[in-house]
């Protein structure tokens, strides 16, 4: 759409703006007799918005997504449609949005679908807080493979794992009692010089005593003095928060 600012009200708008200066009167009105400035809108797409969730509440657009995904879940074509037609069209903080709902809500599945589909996205880089939230959600309901994959998928993006999916793996381990594999995981992340945190050893000593694992425990234990400023402060704090003949339920 081109718009004659000489012909429009802007004109006078412009010279109310500069009336006590003659000379920005005279130079504007040179510009609007002779020059024709031209404002040029695209209608295939809107501008670019900014961020409308600061409140915690998610946009329009993002809660229809949410909404279609679900209706479309079990039909595959129509599951395809909605990608094709609504998540094409949303911003990256909506489509981010919508991701974080559908997790919220428990559709696991619809989440990383969505997941899928951000990672072709030309604004999409690798983010360890992305996948570390898809582990935790998967991991508490046991979905180990998955878990698995997605552990394995961040390595392939470039991403080292770090202290949290290091830890969402364990605890999803721990989670279907593969003991050994979380054991397993807890020395290979200690390997690789990413540090355990006091959630990474609250899980491991909590669950390793509920399984009668005295010796692994031991090994953790002894790995306090190590990763945590105040050992037998946070030990205590351990064994008074969660009494060793109760089954934790932290992972």
């Amino acid at each position: 759409m081109a718009m004659n600012i000489y012909s429009s009200p802007m004109r006078n708008q412009f010279l109310q703006i500069t009336s006590s200066d003659p000379f920005e009167i005279n130079k504007i009105h040179f510009h609007l007799r002779y020059k024709t400035t031209t404002i040029i809108t695209c209608g295939l797409r809107k501008p670019l918005r900014t961020r409308r969730r600061s409140d915690g509440v998610l946009s329009t657009e993002a809660i229809q997504a949410v909404q279609s995904l679900k209706l479309a879940a079990k039909n595959q074509s129509k599951l395809d449609q909605v990608f094709n037609s609504k998540l094409n069209r949303l911003l990256k903080d909506d489509l981010l949005d919508a991701f974080a709902e559908l997790q919220r809500q428990q559709h696991l599945d619809l989440a990383l679908k969505v997941f899928e589909f951000m990672r072709k996205e030309a604004w999409y880089e690798p983010d360890h807080s992305l996948y570390g939230d898809l582990m935790l959600m998967f991991g508490k309901k046991k979905a180990i493979d998955k878990v698995e994959r997605l552990f394995s998928e961040l390595m392939e993006e470039g991403l080292k794992p770090d202290t949290r999916t290091y830890t969402e793996l364990i605890g999803a381990y721990l989670k279907v009692d593969m003991i050994d594999k979380a054991m397993e995981t807890y020395e290979l992340m200690k390997a690789s010089g990413c540090t355990p945190d006091e959630l990474t050893l609250t899980i491991m000593i909590r669950n390793l005593e509920s399984a009668g694992r005295d010796e692994l425990v031991a090994i953790v234990k002894n790995d306090c003095a190590k990763y945590v400023d105040s050992p037998k402060t946070f030990l205590k704090e351990v064994a008074r928060k969660y009494p060793k003949r109760l089954r934790l339920n932290l992972v």
